[in-house]
């Protein structure tokens, strides 16, 4: 009969060394990425596809085993764990050790790899060889920098996905959140591109759950005729594209909130949630990072707009007999509908906005600024910005590269798990705006159950003192929760629900919480 731990602390114990379970899975995971580190050195294996599969399965069941021997014996429900008492959740000698191998792994992906065993004009060495024979298997193609890491980063969220579900079991929402940005990433981020690449290798397939702006790269031109050229699948292709920034964002956004996207879809948010999960603690909870994360966010939101807007208006032509679509009626069209949504933010949605309403203000008049400059300057069909393409690789590299690959996953150990979503993902800044705005998701809270114990706080990996929210009984409404709901999970009193519900009230003024001047039997009767 299995023992069960007896303690309930909310303040945690330093962790026991590892059981015989942790430590066998620990040596058969080293194992399995042992194999991978070898091919670094161009071993080569004789028969690569056995060994990349033992590979892969001695690390998926090695965290998988560690997973079960850690709490397989307690009971339901979340405790510290000893999580500042270790090394690698604590910004430790290991943590940093990790965010170095992590840091360089990144670096050598996006910018050597070369030095991982790309070969362009020949057969590939080194680990890229390893992965040749499943990348054969999906695609009919050798393997790329890419596949190696779409594989890697699939058995990452599957692994530790197993693993985080063990750790909250005790709640069904995060059970079933978990299993969802499992199958996301498996089907739709690994599978299904690689399967679409093999039956039609002219389309331009992608991961068909990211959308603009997250795949700032859709409009370009050369992917707009691909996806023309390519038929009706194509242009199917293309108009969902479309929808799903309109039409389909929007809907789920306003039903359910943000999460939809990123806590139950996005690849990006499934790995902070999976092998993220041990840092989520280390996510900075100052006003001062507060302060950076909305300028720095909003500047990458503009940034990226003007960046797609550019791309279209240099490759449409100024002849209305020939193009229904001009440059002078797309710049005309772009700026009336910004304007459209400005003035219905601004009249009907400013006190919601509250002091993020100047962030907002400042950035739609940088964006008119830089469209009435992109008309007046533009000469044969080049923007006078724009036309060495400089910016446009800019964002690419700082962007696309180091923010969300580098630093976004390679500081895990160091800023927590969301340093991305929080700080440079335009997708979630505009979801955040989007739900800030008209979304019917708020987590209500009843403060009158509030302990103050601060496990919320703790753990909320977007940087939100959520228990200042719980103290008052408020609402919490904010842009850049993502709805993980672990706040809640780690919450011992109940004080906190995800819900979805009317407009009215969603966010519910300070005053009146404190009980200055409120009328009581108003508020009971319009609950």
């Amino acid at each position: 009969m299995s023992t069960f731990e007896k303690s309930m602390s909310l303040a945690g114990e330093p962790p026991k060394a590892l059981n015989t379970g942790q430590k066998l899975a620990t040596l058969l995971g080293m194992i399995g990425l042992g194999i991978l580190v070898l091919n670094l050195f161009n071993i080569d294996f004789p028969n690569s596809g056995l060994w990349l599969t033992v590979s892969l399965v001695a690390i998926f069941i090695g965290v998988v085993w560690f997973s079960k021997a850690a709490y397989a014996h307690k009971h339901k429900g979340i405790k510290n764990d000893g999580v500042w008492f270790k090394s690698m959740s604590s910004r430790g000698v290991l943590a940093w050790l990790a965010g170095i191998a992590l840091t360089g792994f990144y670096v050598a992906l996006y910018f050597y790899p070369e030095y991982l065993g790309l070969v362009k004009d020949g057969a590939n060495t080194g680990v890229i060889a390893l992965f040749d024979p499943l990348s054969r298997l999906l695609s009919g193609n050798p393997a790329s920098q890419w596949f190696v890491y779409g594989t890697l980063y699939t058995v990452a969220i599957l692994a530790f996905g197993i693993k985080f579900i063990w750790k909250y079991r005790h709640n069904s929402y995060e059970r079933i959140r978990t299993l969802s940005v499992m199958f996301f990433q498996t089907a739709f981020a690994f599978i299904i591109p690689e399967i679409m690449a093999r039956l039609n290798g002219d389309l331009p397939y992608y991961d068909l759950k990211n959308m603009w702006p997250l795949n700032y790269y859709n409009f370009e031109r050369y992917r707009i005729n691909g996806f023309i050229d390519s038929g009706n699948i194509g242009m199917a292709m293309l108009i969902f594209g479309i929808l799903s920034i309109f039409v389909i964002s929007p809907i789920l956004t306003f039903k359910f909130g943000k999460r939809w996207y990123c806590s139950w879809v996005c690849g990006c948010g499934g790995l902070a949630e999976t092998a993220g999960d041990s840092f989520r603690q280390l996510s900075d909870k100052t006003k001062t990072a507060w302060n950076i994360e909305r300028w720095v966010v909003h500047s990458v939101v503009v940034f990226v707009t003007l960046m797609t807007i550019a791309v279209v208006y240099s490759y449409l032509g100024t002849d209305t007999s020939k193009y229904w679509l001009t440059k002078s009626s797309f710049l005309i069209g772009v700026s009336v509908l910004l304007t459209l949504v400005f003035a219905w933010v601004m009249l009907f949605k400013r006190k919601e906005l509250q002091k993020d309403a100047q962030y907002g203000a400042i950035g739609y008049f940088v964006i008119i600024a830089a469209l009435i400059g992109m008309h007046v300057f533009s000469s044969e069909g080049n923007i006078f910005l724009f036309k060495s393409e400089t910016l446009r690789k800019s964002y690419s590299f700082l962007i696309g590269s180091i923010f969300s690959g580098v630093i976004g996953t390679g500081f895990y150990p160091i800023l927590g798990n969301r340093v991305w979503c929080r700080f440079g993902c335009p997708m979630a800044a505009i979801l955040g705006f989007q739900q800030r705005l008209f979304s019917r998701f708020r987590i209500t809270t009843n403060g009158g159950q509030c302990i103050s114990c601060g496990n919320c706080s703790t753990y909320c990996e977007m940087g939100i003192d959520v228990r200042a929210y719980a103290q008052k009984g408020e609402n919490i409404v904010r842009s850049s929760c993502v709805g993980c709901g672990i706040c809640s999970a780690v919450c011992p009193r109940g004080v906190l629900k995800l819900e979805n519900g009317p407009l009215e009230g969603r966010i519910n003024p300070t005053e009146v919480l404190l009980g200055n001047d409120p009328d009581l039997m108003e508020l009971v009767n319009k609950n």
